[in-house]
């Protein structure tokens, strides 16, 4: 059976691990070598690395530290912000990347997509998507969530697969960093519209949170949190055992998995 996934998010401003409440009140939290190297240490499955002021600055991605934080880990990388083409998606991926995730430079140029699934493959492109409703619509924000895109996200989700996606990264703004579960509903109608892995973001403030994920929404195929797992709220062994306790496969230490 395929495990599920359980993948800690480092949001990364000039240099240093920040956290907010729905895309708002960031705040500085830790050095992103030494919380990679912890989460390495942890049994985190992945690990994701947003620049996320990269695209709103109109720059390029700070390499110096995703260098740095490629050295400390030993698991699947996904890198994120200002990928706006090609030369973008080549640059992270030298710097030590496995996946390449886009956001804002997909939604202004939605061929980047398909370009980049022909040169390095499907499972190297990850379309990632802050969604918020509006007006009963899913709608699809950019800039970090500053800027309403107008698009609807299940057709954007459907259209990104079709264009070559892999994998999708589903962050709900309207849970980010509330802590009272994933956004279940959201999830659910995107998993319904495609058939590549979705990794669930947005939302989790306890265990629990991610056992009701994976049991009412059973086609997700991992959980992304960045704050509760910061703060030690939660740890990723302790997480793990109790999936496991649960019947819900992971991927333990020692090469061991719960199975369900």
């Amino acid at each position: 059976m395929i495990t599920k996934r359980i993948i800690p998010c480092l949001d990364v401003r000039n240099g240093r691990v920040v956290k907010g409440v729905k895309f708002e009140g960031i705040k500085d939290v830790a050095d992103p070598v030494e919380m990679a190297r912890f989460y390495n240490e942890s049994g985190a499955d992945e690990l994701v690395f947003y620049d996320i002021t990269a695209s709103f600055e109109g720059r390029a991605l700070f390499t110096d530290v995703l260098q740095k934080v490629a050295s400390e880990v030993f698991i699947p990388l996904t890198v994120g912000g200002g990928i706006n083409e090609l030369s973008d998606f080549d640059r992270v991926l030298k710097c030590g990347a496995d996946k390449v995730s886009v956001n804002s430079g997909a939604l202004k140029d939605p061929s980047l997509i398909e370009k980049a699934a022909q040169k390095y493959g499907n499972q190297c492109v990850v379309l990632s998507m802050d969604v918020k409703r509006v007006d009963g619509q899913y709608r699809v924000f950019a800039k970090g969530g500053r800027e309403d895109t107008g698009l609807d996200a299940l057709e954007w989700a459907a259209r990104g697969v079709t264009l070559g996606a892999g994998e999708l990264v589903i962050n709900s703004i309207d849970t980010d960093g509330v802590r009272q579960g994933f956004d279940l509903p959201l999830l659910e109608a995107v998993a319904s519209r495609v058939s590549v892995p979705i990794v669930a973001s947005g939302g989790a403030g306890k265990a629990e949170h991610f056992a009701q994920l994976f049991e009412k929404v059973p086609s997700i195929d991992a959980g992304l949190a960045a704050g509760i797992f910061h703060e030690r709220l939660v740890t990723i062994p302790e997480l793990k055992q109790y999936l496991n306790e649960r019947g819900i496969p992971v991927r333990l230490a020692a090469g061991k998995e719960g199975k369900a």
